[in-house]
């Protein structure tokens, strides 16, 4: 496994478990061509381009490379790399039939064959946040002291520091913890968190 600092995008939810076995990272869904008309996690994925930069990883079919076109669109070039897979003609295991080109998705590609991709991009596990160690992270326990989570007005709490942080209302309070850990300091989470009040 290796850590990286960008974001991953990929295509959906299969491609994402595929990637959470060999990556230690932020990884968001495109909801395939979802991603189009969900203005909101468009905004999403500009602000985290802009914070840390994003990491495209499509499906090499033509569908991917829309997708891709689309964020190219939308976040500027020095914020996006674009991660290729070769094609490989198959059919991912939990399919019965082969995709409508034949080819295999970020799915269904070996480990091996993503991590060198990764690395033919230039991301070798080297953009890792060397000072991890001596940054005080936001924990669960964090939350749940802030209101966050597990007290009686924390869904509201949290859509409130969620809005605030320019970021999905519906995201679970794990998911917000992956996010705000991946660009935000310690001060700057207790900072959003004092803003917002009770």
């Amino acid at each position: 496994m290796i850590k990286i600092d960008q974001a991953v995008i990929v295509e959906g939810k299969y491609d994402k478990i595929k990637l959470s076995s060999i990556l230690d990272a932020v990884i968001i869904e495109t909801d395939g061509f979802g991603v189009f008309k969900d203005k909101e996690k468009q905004k999403f994925i500009r602000i985290i381009a802009d914070k840390k930069g994003i990491v495209v990883l499509t499906d090499s079919d033509s569908a991917g490379f829309v997708i891709r076109s689309f964020l190219s669109g939308i976040v500027p070039p020095e914020k996006i790399t674009h991660v290729y897979i070769p094609d490989i003609f198959g059919k991912e295991r939990r399919k019965d039939a082969p995709s409508k080109e034949g080819k295999l998705g970020v799915e269904g590609v070996k480990s091996e064959i993503i991590l060198e991709a990764l690395k033919k991009a230039g991301i070798d596990g080297k953009s890792v946040v060397s000072s991890e160690n001596e940054r005080r992270l936001v924990t669960k326990t964090d939350l749940f002291e802030d209101g966050i989570c597990g007290k009686d007005n924390s869904q509201e709490k949290r859509k409130r520091l969620l809005k605030a942080l320019s970021l999905p209302e519906h995201m679970s309070a794990n998911a917000m913890l992956k996010i705000i850990n991946s660009y935000l300091t310690y001060d700057d989470y207790k900072k959003a968190v004092r803003e917002i009040g009770d």
